[in-house]
């Protein structure tokens, strides 16, 4: 247990984060492997919305931008094939 004020603190805060990025991954994970199950007329929106989470995610620093860019490179081929 964490014996001084600053400790206990953090220990708070993180518990906060952790919870909120924990959400925030949780979301992406289900619109990535939305837009990969996807296909014919709901490809290209499943796609965006994948898009605009892991947009959503870089901002608010759960995920690392180079990750967000290769899963959104990734996405994009699909729609091109």
């Amino acid at each position: 247990m964490a014996n001084t004020k600053s400790a206990m603190k953090r220990i708070r805060t993180s518990e906060k984060r952790r919870v909120r990025n924990r959400t925030i991954r949780s979301q992406v994970r289900t619109a990535v492997k939305t837009a990969r199950a996807a296909g014919g007329d709901a490809l290209r929106t499943a796609v965006a919305e994948a898009i605009r989470a892991l947009d959503k995610a870089v901002t608010k620093g759960v995920v690392h931008p180079n990750t967000a860019a290769r899963k959104k490179s990734a996405l994009a081929r699909r729609l091109v094939v």
